[in-house]
């Protein structure tokens, strides 16, 4: 038996897009996007193949989990760290709270799987060589990247840490990490 695609509403159409609702709702309106209205409500909701046709008609990247047809139930996450027992520990931690992950140890290898896998969570150690963490959340904000969350965890002093937090990390956690903390806070991001 086959199930037929979960349609999105159009705030989930937003997320994908990374956009906001109203922009969505704009291209409906226009007859960009394909969409139907649900009775007596006047909802919009969108069939997932048709955002991705709309998304790639307008050269827009196509997360994967939207190529699959809904929302994926497997969240991924990223981990970053030139230290390969920090980055063990830290999948480790991530892959008892259910995550699907990849760890890499630069910054170069961080922004090539950025853009292969698209993750919902990424963890980044800020002092690497060649790449620091605070030049990936650079490049992560001028290539738009802004559907995976960012999670900070260094050694470096809390003003760098707290730096961190300005340049886009949405949770900063200091080395030594708390794993129950490492875990409520990937939780909560990868949503």
């Amino acid at each position: 038996m086959t199930t037929q695609p979960k349609s999105l509403t159009t705030g989930q159409a937003a997320a994908f897009c990374s956009v906001s609702l109203r922009t969505v709702i704009n291209w409906i309106n226009r007859g960009l996007l394909a969409a139907h209205k649900l009775p007596g409500r006047g909802d919009h909701r969108i069939q997932p193949q048709d955002l991705v046709q709309f998304m790639r008609t307008n050269d827009m990247p196509v997360p994967q989990a939207l190529l699959d047809g809904a929302q994926s139930e497997t969240r991924v996450a990223l981990v970053v760290d030139d230290d390969g027992a920090m980055a063990r520990s830290i999948s480790r931690v991530l892959r008892q709270a259910g995550f699907e992950v990849t760890a890499v140890h630069n910054g170069f290898e961080a922004g090539m799987a950025l853009m292969r896998l698209r993750p919902q969570l990424m963890t980044l150690d800020l002092q690497m060589p060649g790449l620091s963490g605070f030049e990936v959340l650079a490049q992560m904000r001028e290539q738009g990247l802004t559907e995976t969350r960012v999670i900070v965890i260094s050694g470096m002093d809390a003003g760098s840490r707290a730096r961190a937090g300005e340049a886009g990390a949405a949770a900063v956690l200091a080395k030594p990490f708390d794993e129950s903390e490492l875990i409520a806070c990937a939780k909560q991001l990868a949503v």
